[in-house]
């Protein structure tokens, strides 16, 4: 069989990168041999099987012809007279577009090695434009790459920034939308693919939400980069250094949505934008078919981040009901998140990214005093419905008020 280790297997590795999947493609087989030698058809879109051991992929050669706007609209052609450079032509990136023999020799016809070499993204032929996937697929690789120093050829630039104005990005799905942004936000350096879409044009179709903030001012006191949009992506950093959860990260990038919505007339203050966003959250998370995990974390944050950041000037009983909003009571809850997000906000302003975040602790003490108290006499006493819940809600207000106390015993001492 004349196979070929494919695509990101060997740029991963050219680069010094885990690898992760390998894929393969084979030169001269029919699906019907393919079947013979113990393989298991899988692809619906083009002959694709899976090896009866490894059960690693393995794909026809194959040839693509456009037929119909958006990504579905290609007609495939596999047969035994694809070559192995036909195959790779059809692929989006050079540095994607290389081939290993099992020997170990790299086949390179587009000059994939050079420009990983000169850490380059270009697109290999003008069928690129054909697929408007490849511009989120080029955003992601910018996530995955950008602390390597990778950057976007120019001219790969200006051909997503036509396929923007042809109208191809209004033909993607929101599953794969969604789908590489869960990727996106799984990398090294998220903000690097909102930042590629933005560049091309690309960000304010897919993601209007977040392309609104883009030139909303806030207060310089508070915010020395001035810039909403500007200040979503830092927080989507802050939070990749601070969790390596997804549910994080997308929490501090859409936290503060509402600001886009703050009238012109009041800037630079967004007075009650906390509240405000949630009606926009929630639209992007129904139109993407967001996760329910992400969704409710990122909700919260909006509705609560002030909370966190003002929680010692809180009162008692309303730090007791926040808790209880988060779930902190719940065994189930997504409290450590919460304050995780809460934090990369705070740290995604300029010159304020290494300021100490105490607020976290802070509620994190409360939340333990709350959840110690016995509740064991409430449940015996003659209490009915509602009035358990009333009565268990004064002993943890008490109980952070005792450790208030504590706390201000100490710093006397």
């Amino acid at each position: 069989m004349e196979k070929y280790l494919v695509g990101g297997a060997v740029r991963d590795q050219l680069l010094g990168y885990p690898v992760k999947e390998r894929d393969w493609v084979v030169v001269g087989q029919t699906p019907e041999s393919m079947i013979k030698q113990g393989f298991r058809a899988v692809g619906k879109d083009f002959p694709v099987f899976l090896h009866p051991d490894t059960h690693e992929e393995y794909a026809l050669a194959r040839t693509e012809r456009k037929t119909a706007p958006g990504y579905k609209g290609f007609i495939v052609h596999a047969d035994v007279d694809v070559t192995l450079e036909q195959d790779l032509q059809r692929r989006d990136l050079t540095i994607n577009a290389l081939a290993m023999t099992s020997e170990g020799d790299i086949i390179d016809p587009y000059g994939g090695r050079e420009d990983l070499d000169k850490r380059l993204f270009r697109h290999v032929s003008p069928a690129f434009a054909e697929d408007p996937v490849r511009i989120l697929r080029v955003a992601r690789f910018a996530a995955r790459y950008h602390h390597l120093g990778f950057k976007l050829a120019q001219d790969t630039q200006v051909l997503m920034q036509a396929m923007v104005i042809a109208g191809e990005v209004d033909h993607l799905v929101p599953e794969r939308v969604w789908a590489e942004l869960f990727k996106a936000l799984n990398e090294t350096s998220p903000s690097a693919f909102f930042y590629t879409l933005m560049d091309c044009g690309a960000l304010e179709i897919i993601f209007p939400e977040i392309y609104k903030l883009f030139g909303i001012p806030q207060p310089a006191k508070y915010h020395p980069e001035i810039d909403a949009g500007v200040h979503a992506l830092m927080c989507l950093e802050q939070a990749a250094l601070l969790s390596t959860k997804p549910e994080v990260r997308f929490a501090a990038l859409v936290h503060d949505l509402g600001k886009a919505l703050s009238p012109k007339d009041n800037l630079p203050h967004h007075y009650g934008h906390e509240n405000k966003g949630l009606p926009v959250l929630i639209a992007l998370c129904d139109r993407l078919r967001i996760p329910n995990a992400f969704k409710s974390l990122a909700q919260h944050v909006m509705e609560y981040h002030t909370h966190c950041h003002k929680v010692t000037e809180l009162k008692t009983s309303t730090l007791v009901d926040l808790l209880n909003t988060l779930g902190v009571f719940k065994q189930h809850n997504q409290f450590p998140e919460f304050l995780l997000a809460c934090e990369a906000d705070a740290k995604g302003r300029t010159g304020l990214e290494n300021k100490p975040y105490p607020q976290a602790a802070y509620m994190l003490k409360a939340a333990k005093a709350a959840a110690s108290v016995e509740t064991a006499t409430v449940m015996n006493n003659d209490l009915q419905g509602s009035q358990i819940g009333e009565a268990i809600r004064r002993l943890r207000i008490q109980a952070i008020a005792d450790m208030k106390a504590a706390e201000r015993q100490i710093n006397v001492n």
